[in-house]
């Protein structure tokens, strides 16, 4: 075993509730392949429809308001964007116990066809081959429940084996009937979905509403995965 998973190892029983509540830093934005930090720490990955919420949620999560940069322009996230605690120099045996990644948007954007093209092909190609991504949590708008888009991205999860976990965000935005209604359809689409993880987490950024539980089940997918 290298050194960086040794460290990815060491990491692990670190891992819980807490690690969200200290300071978090900028690592790395990626426009593409060959900019990604070295495979180390375990990784989380977030993904979803452009202006989904992924940015807030995000600085939700780790209680630092503006540290994934938010917008109302779709597809604003051009890159990927890497999040660590605070405190890691990179070094041998100095490894964060784990990263955010904060993924480009999908479905649609404010730039030319062929800019986008990149930027999923960029998206698809880390999907594949990070060894260190333990988990996408796949952003769904409690709005608009599932689209066409969404289940092309979860087609591609399924086919190469990742593991992804549906949120829905903004169910502040909706009625609570609505809530049950919608997680409810959605356990049945999951239940088609080979690599799907069954649970599903209700958010809202703006309430805090379901934070804690995202921040578990992260911990469980990077302590377990």
């Amino acid at each position: 075993m290298n050194a960086s998973h040794d460290g990815a190892a060491a990491g692990k029983a670190q891992i819980d509730r807490g690690i969200f509540l200290r300071p978090w830093v900028f690592l790395r934005g990626a426009p593409a392949m060959k900019f990604l930090p070295p495979e180390g720490p375990p990784e989380v990955a977030f993904a979803g429809r452009s202006n989904v919420g992924k940015s807030s949620l995000i600085n939700a999560l780790i209680v630092q308001r503006g540290l994934a940069r938010t917008s109302n322009t779709p597809g604003r996230t051009q890159e990927l964007n890497f999040f660590v605690p605070d405190g890691y120099t990179g070094a041998d045996g100095d490894l964060p116990p784990m990263a955010i990644i904060d993924m480009p948007g999908y479905g649609f954007a404010k730039a030319p066809k062929a800019q986008v093209d990149a930027w999923t092909e960029m998206v698809f190609d880390y999907l594949r081959g990070r060894v260190t991504l333990k988990r996408v949590f796949l952003l769904i708008d409690a709005r608009h429940g599932i689209k066409k888009n969404d289940e092309e991205v979860m087609d591609l999860l399924d086919k190469a084996a990742v593991s992804y976990q549906v949120v829905l965000t903004k169910i502040d935005k909706i009625k609570p009937p609505a809530v049950e209604k919608l997680l409810a359809a959605t356990e049945v689409q999951l239940k088609k979905r080979a690599a799907a993880f069954p649970e599903i987490v209700a958010t809202s950024s703006e309430k805090g509403q379901g934070v804690d539980e995202l921040r578990d089940a992260i911990a469980r997918a990077v302590t377990d995965g």
